[in-house]
């Protein structure tokens, strides 16, 4: 913080992943209090506020990488709490709309563990912060005009319409924001918002692993779903974690969504494209009850087109929300205030119109991201929103492509993962060293079974030989057909480049 000018304060609206993730960049240049409607537990708990988090969370090395520059240390601190670092695509059993990919050597790596624990361990970290405090209560509105907010009205249990005032205002709140209500109050009109809902339903229930398993190191089973056949899209998938258990979840679009029926659990993991998932879960001790999620729609709110006022932003899923399927929530929000950071450093929390323009800067890695997420989300039957651009099935065959090589040739598994993860930009992709082997991808030896070792299914009690070709489930699905989807498991987290390039766009 600037010793010669004023203290300073920021208030960040939500104690989630985002806005501890604020807390600890605006840290740098202002006390900050970071205000949330119930009371942030001090370990790895469930929050009322955050209901997603009982569904499968990864966090993909771009993530870990982005996050590891705002909290140095943090991945250390996950591992240590008991989060499982894993090797990609070793540690990866994935079938993608064009088959198996193979488990060659490392090329990225991802965090496997609860949300409740990946949360926890960041939010002791930040509030451990010097100047970085915490506040229960709900915010009421904005306080200011259309030209400045100054604060937030909040309610809290001891107190209706406390006024915090603050020089920057962070509404971090996630997908029940108010942002857009409060902002109108003050006057500031046209703020824009799209949606696009492929009507997707996900559904976890937690498992006791096999012993051993966990010792053994036992890998991350995801099956995918292919666009290529017009039924919804259903996919199944087991993540180990922390404490010896399998976190299972499942997903399905419109017209195939699962339920919280607990008998009707396995059965559906047995009817998608392989049955291995469910192969994997029979017989297996459950823990939980079924969680089900339906609200998981494409939603975007426009704040960097609007007249802002100055003094406020948002970030996170205030901004934007992204089909869980696609797992970019946690890491679009890293990567954007990793932006907002550079922008602090260079022109501190005093400069005229900052607010505006860290929400600018936070525009860049949104629209990748909603791009890939949107475009194909409208494919499946039944969705609702936005109607692909020109061009889109131009740019989703080579990518088709591009998927299919990544199934037997190393060097496209490898830009696979690198774009999956967001280790770079999906432009990567158009490289020409990436081109040239896109031109001679095939499936050519492309694997016909899940590849897990001898080993792997002894522990988990299957027979040495699958004994069955893959596809053995009753339902072909549909899916997304994008890289962003393949490989993925549902609420996979993901992080980007400080600047992203629209691949659309590109294409065009």
């Amino acid at each position: 913080m600037n010793q010669s000018s004023p203290p300073r304060h920021a208030v960040v609206i939500g104690g989630s992943l985002a806005g501890l993730l604020a807390a600890a960049v605006l840290a740098e240049h202002a006390t900050v209090t970071v205000v949330d409607a119930d009371p942030l537990p001090e370990g790895p708990a469930p929050r009322r506020g955050l209901p997603q988090a009982r569904h499968t969370h990864l966090l993909w090395s771009g993530g870990a990488r982005a996050i590891e520059r705002i909290l140095p240390g943090i991945t250390a601190d996950w591992t240590k709490a008991g989060a499982i670092r894993r090797s990609l695509p070793t540690d990866l059993v994935t079938k993608t709309a064009q088959g198996w990919i193979p488990r060659c050597g490392e090329k990225q790596f991802n965090i496997s563990c609860s949300r409740d624990l990946l949360d926890s361990v960041v939010r002791a970290r930040v509030i451990a912060l010097s100047g970085v405090s915490t506040l229960q209560g709900r915010v009421r509105a904005l306080e200011g005009t259309a030209a400045r907010v100054t604060g937030v009205l909040v309610d809290t249990p001891e107190e209706e319409g406390r006024l915090l005032t603050a020089d920057l205002v962070i509404d971090a709140s996630g997908r029940g924001s108010r942002a857009r209500t409060w902002l109108q109050a003050l006057g500031v009109s046209g703020i824009r918002q799209a949606e696009v809902d492929s009507g997707l339903v996900y559904a976890t229930r937690i498992f006791e692993a096999p012993a051993g398993a966990h010792e053994m190191g036992f890998p991350i089973v995801n099956v995918q779903s292919d666009p290529r056949v017009p039924v919804p899209g259903q996919t199944a998938t087991i993540v180990p974690i922390e404490n010896g258990q399998w976190q299972a979840t499942l997903s399905g679009t419109r017209g195939g969504q699962p339920t919280g029926d607990p008998d009707a659990f396995i059965p559906f993991a047995r009817a998608v494209r392989d049955p291995i998932v469910g192969e994997l879960l029979e017989g297996r001790k459950p823990l939980t009850d079924v969680a089900v999620t339906q609200g998981t729609a494409n939603r975007r709110v426009y704040f960097e087109k609007a007249e802002l006022p100055d003094g406020f932003f948002a970030v996170g899923d205030s901004v934007a929300t992204f089909n869980p399927l696609y797992g970019q929530g946690m890491t679009v929000a890293a990567q954007g205030l990793l932006a907002v950071r550079t922008l602090l450093r260079a022109k501190g929390l005093a400069h005229p119109g900052i607010g505006r323009e860290a929400q600018r800067v936070i525009a860049p890695q949104v629209s990748t991201a909603w791009e890939l997420a949107t475009s194909q989300d409208i494919l499946y039957p039944g969705a609702t929103g936005m109607k692909p651009r020109t061009g889109t099935g131009l740019l989703n065959g080579y990518v088709n492509r591009l998927m299919t090589g990544a199934t037997t040739d190393e060097a496209l598994t490898a830009a696979l993962f690198k774009v999956l993860t967001m280790s770079t930009a999906p432009t990567h992709w158009l490289h020409p060293s990436v081109v040239w082997h896109v031109l001679r991808a095939s499936d050519r030896g492309a694997l016909k079974a899940p590849p897990l070792t001898a080993a792997e299914r002894a522990v988990a009690g299957l027979d040495p030989v699958p004994g069955r070709t893959p596809g053995a489930g009753t339902n072909t699905g549909t899916g997304t057909g994008t890289a962003t989807e393949a490989a993925t498991g549902p609420a996979a987290e993901q992080v980007g480049p400080a600047d992203p390039v629209d691949p659309l766009a590109q294409a065009r």
